[in-house]
């Protein structure tokens, strides 16, 4: 009777576990594995920026989906390729075209792409975390076998989930010049733990260990590998920037971790803010005009005659919340918030280290 008894517990206890991995499953797949498109009314436009030209083009990536890139430049004489990876969410490249024209406008081509799953990319979802390492690793590729940039030097820049690939990249890219990595995060898992602590809490953290298994079966060493894995397998400078208050990829899941280890490391460059943020990161903080549009839709709000929380108002609000963003949004300003002295000590970074 005890061994049957302790069968059964054993069984349950089984089922348990199981139940509880699939759960966490489900969770990381409704979050990650979904389309990320931009928001139309929002999306910079190429025209905006004087100067700017931009080609586009498509490649391959693991599984033979296309992935649209393109290739911006500014000028006839380049230096080398910035090749940007983008965040989670929001779409693809599109809200980085201001820091493509930057570096285009001196002197730099800028190859930037829609990860799988986003934007004029294929794809039903994104996938998961690992799926920016391997979208960048074939966008590379891509880069070297191009005619016109294979001779020329490449860096790599990447915000939140594309700093976390272009650092973990490094692992199978070692011939890249200089990497700029910001509000990254170290481990692929590292994500979903950081972005979900508000909603779980601590349960978060009995949830991670089933999402690394996940994620290594789906995505083999592309899960295994780390940041620190791809700083190891190469000797590019790598200047890592975060903001003390990052509440979606907190600081401890990035730079922390690497001051720790490679402070008195020369190789390494560490930019600390206290203020700025995650997604504003890159951002002018004593521009304004984000602040004063937010204020005047938040007035218009205050005008609608109904209910636009509503579900029955759902369609509805969503087209005159469109509208009313086309008709108002000062697109010159929206695309240039950039905070250019930052900038500029990125453009020194990559001009000393691709010699």
């Amino acid at each position: 009777m005890k061994k049957k008894i302790l069968i059964i517990f054993l069984c349950i206890i089984i089922l348990a576990i199981g139940a509880w991995g699939v759960f966490c499953v489900k969770i990381y797949d409704e979050n990650f594995n979904v389309r990320g498109d931009s928001y139309k009314p929002l999306m910079l436009r190429v025209e905006d920026f004087d100067g700017l030209e931009c080609a586009e083009y498509t490649f391959p990536s693991d599984r033979g989906q296309m992935l649209a890139g393109y290739l911006y430049s500014a000028g006839e004489e380049q230096k080398g390729t910035v090749v940007i990876a983008h965040g989670f969410g929001g779409g693809g490249h599109n809200s980085y075209m201001d820091a493509a024209n930057y570096f285009a406008q001196h002197g730099w081509y800028v190859f930037a792409y829609d990860a799988t799953g986003t934007d004029k990319s294929e794809g039903e979802g994104v996938g998961g975390v690992p799926q920016g390492v391997i979208d960048l690793d074939h966008a590379i590729s891509f880069v070297e076998a191009d005619e016109a940039l294979s001779g020329l030097p490449i860096v790599l820049f990447g915000h939140s989930w594309g700093a976390y690939s272009v650092c973990s990249v490094l692992t199978y890219h070692p011939e890249v010049k200089a990497v700029i990595e910001c509000s990254g995060f170290n481990s692929s898992s590292d994500m979903f733990e950081s972005g979900g602590k508000s909603q779980a809490g601590d349960l978060i953290y009995a949830m991670t260990p089933f999402v690394k298994i996940y994620e290594r079966f789906k995505y083999g060493k592309y899960a295994k590998n780390t940041a620190m894995d791809g700083f190891e397998s190469t000797e590019a400078p790598v200047m890592i920037v975060h903001s003390a208050d990052d509440d979606v990829i907190g600081i401890g899941y990035g730079y922390d971790k690497y001051y720790k280890k490679y402070k008195d490391d020369d190789r390494f460059t560490f930019v600390r803010f206290e203020n700025k943020g995650h997604n504003d990161i890159l951002n002018d903080p004593e521009d304004t005009y984000k602040d004063e549009f937010n204020a005047k839709f938040d007035q218009w709000l205050e005008t609608l005659d109904y209910d636009y929380k509503a579900e029955e108002n759902k369609e509805r609000f969503t087209q005159e919340k469109a509208e009313y963003i086309t008709k108002n949004l000062d697109h010159a300003r929206w695309s240039s918030r950039l905070d250019e002295d930052l900038f500029a000590s990125f453009l020194a970074f990559y001009e000393e280290n691709i010699n």
